[in-house]
């Protein structure tokens, strides 16, 4: 059966050369609990690299040893939000070309998701379209972008062109705003909490502000199996039911709209696992690793989908990811 892990992350070390020369004030490099060094965001660690982020060959061997024949790659957090509109657009096409060359490198193995300078939108369009011309096969943003909501009007330009060409976008969290105010710099709550907050909070603002109704053709996938959003599916319902904010701009239950959008596997539990299934349904589900983060997990996350009925352990090990991503 052919395995396709559409959530997997690869680093660039031109891409963290120029985070460390332009991510100040808010980006810093430096010794982590975990690694010999770390990202940190507003002083808390929230992305520790890992050997197999700079190492395709390793991937590769990683794969094998777990049985994924697919790696459909992505940048992580903080992506190329940082440094004004000249260095964004260097880092996207500093790891867009690099991924590329991986997916030349590795065609049997690798496909990559690209990433945009979306904070100068006519820079994220063009190099939507350059990145798309070398192979990319979808798009990765962040929940938020420097702290902006994925629903501001800022960004419709680069929305439309990514409908227009029926593209998948996984939706990755990073630190949400606030981080500070919240507490999470201790005890990497970022990482166990914060992300799935900030996940949960984009995906349900595009809901209720409409823009699944606006843009149909595109293909939204929730990180982390919807981090929070199966859990809190009944509390959106009944908060639209019965309060008249959440019915400004939609006219049918956010229960209606989560099985419309698509979700990774990465969650640790069975029982997470089948909840994101009865809620977006065994066509909207595929399989991911998280991999190399050092909570990602290649072969747990592939036995938890092995271990659903087979028809639907199926469609997620990757018949869905054929079919959205067009393999």
């Amino acid at each position: 059966m052919t395995v396709i892990d559409v959530h997997t992350h690869m680093l660039s070390e031109a891409w963290l050369e120029l985070l460390r020369q332009h991510g100040a004030p808010r980006y810093e490099v430096r010794p982590s609990k975990d690694a010999a060094y770390g990202i940190h965001l507003d002083g808390a660690p929230f992305m520790t690299p890992q050997p197999g982020h700079w190492d395709y060959k390793l991937r590769i061997k990683k794969m094998n040893e777990a049985k994924v024949d697919l790696a459909i790659i992505s940048l992580t957090c903080p992506n190329v939000y940082f440094g004004g509109a000249e260095v964004s657009t260097q880092a996207a096409q500093v790891i867009n070309d690099e991924m590329a060359a991986a997916q030349t490198a590795f065609p049997d193995r690798i496909r990559f998701l690209a990433s945009l300078p979306w904070e100068y939108p006519e820079r994220a369009v063009a190099e939507l379209k350059r990145a798309c011309d070398k192979g990319a096969v979808g798009v990765m943003v962040l929940a938020n972008i420097a702290g902006v909501s994925l629903t501001d009007p800022k960004f419709e330009p680069v929305w439309q062109a990514i409908d227009e060409r029926v593209l998948p976008v996984l939706v990755h969290p990073t630190a949400p705003p606030g981080t500070p105010d919240m507490d999470l710099r201790r005890y990497n709550l970022i990482a166990s909490v914060g992300f799935m907050f900030d996940t949960s909070t984009a995906i349900a603002r595009m809901i209720f502000d409409g823009f699944f109704d606006r843009y149909k053709r595109m293909k939204i996938i929730a990180s982390h199996a919807g981090a929070a959003l199966p859990y809190l599916v009944g509390r959106l319902d009944i908060c639209f039911d019965n309060m008249n904010a959440c019915k400004e701009k939609i006219s049918k239950r956010p229960s209606h709209y989560l099985k419309r959008i698509w979700y990774d596997a990465v969650t640790y539990r069975p029982e997470s696992l089948r909840m994101c299934l009865d809620v977006g349904g065994d066509s909207q589900v595929m399989y991911g690793s998280d991999y190399p983060h050092n909570i990602g997990d290649m072969k747990g996350c592939l036995k938890r989908v092995n271990g659903l009925s087979a028809a639907t352990a199926k469609k997620v090990r990757g018949a869905n990811a054929e079919k959205i991503f067009r393999l």
